[in-house]
């Protein structure tokens, strides 16, 4: 059996870390994981910006609750579950992810979860396990499932060179650059097709 494993933010919904600095007027917080490969540093320095402006997960969770999914996406999503299985692999937060997943149609995802103090301050995070989209990949092929990936930023490519295919989805261009190996595509219908190809 197949498992595409997708990535969330910037694939199938808006980034919500650029939709949170773009409603709170701080370009800084516009980083992510298409700009810095190393999350641990990315998420101390959103969590130091946090703190530095008084903002905490309510400011962040009222952002989200605007943000609808990309053009396409719940669409997409249930053409392919009737290709086959898909799970949702993401860097984002249980406390981000569940007002996304309800105007998804509820898929599976998995995810991490972050360390809130009483007053709302984001204080720190916790993820899932190490290297959380390559560890999930590996461990969904050791109880002997085939797994297809795509995402488009440096924290997918792992799981995307660990799978038997992998596709790039609305990357950046140096992303694209640096790993021609992986198709690159813009469209669903390009990806679903590649994804039935695969299968």
């Amino acid at each position: 059996m197949t498992i595409t494993c997708l990535d969330l933010e910037g694939v199938l919904v808006p980034e919500i870390w650029i939709a949170f600095a773009d409603a709170v007027g701080i370009p800084e917080l516009r980083r992510t994981t298409r700009d810095e490969p190393d999350y641990d540093k990315l998420m101390n320095f959103r969590i130091k910006i946090l703190k530095e402006h008084n903002l905490g997960l309510k400011e962040i969770q009222d952002t989200i609750k605007k943000i609808d999914p990309l053009p396409g996406a719940k669409e997409f999503l249930d053409e392919l579950k009737k290709v086959c299985q898909v799970i949702i692999i993401s860097d984002t937060f249980e406390q981000f992810a569940a007002p996304l997943m309800a105007k998804l149609g509820y898929p599976t995802i998995f995810c991490n979860s972050l360390e809130v103090a009483a007053n709302g301050e984001i204080t720190g995070y916790k993820m899932r396990c190490e290297q959380s989209k390559l560890t999930t990949v590996k461990a969904l092929q050791s109880i002997g499932f085939e797994t297809i990936a795509s995402g488009d930023s440096f924290n997918d490519l792992g799981m995307i060179k660990a799978s038997k295919a992998g596709f790039l989805f609305r990357s950046t261009e140096s992303i694209i650059k640096e790993y021609p190996q992986f198709p690159a595509f813009t469209e669903y219908s390009e990806l679903l097709e590649a994804v039935k190809k695969a299968v």
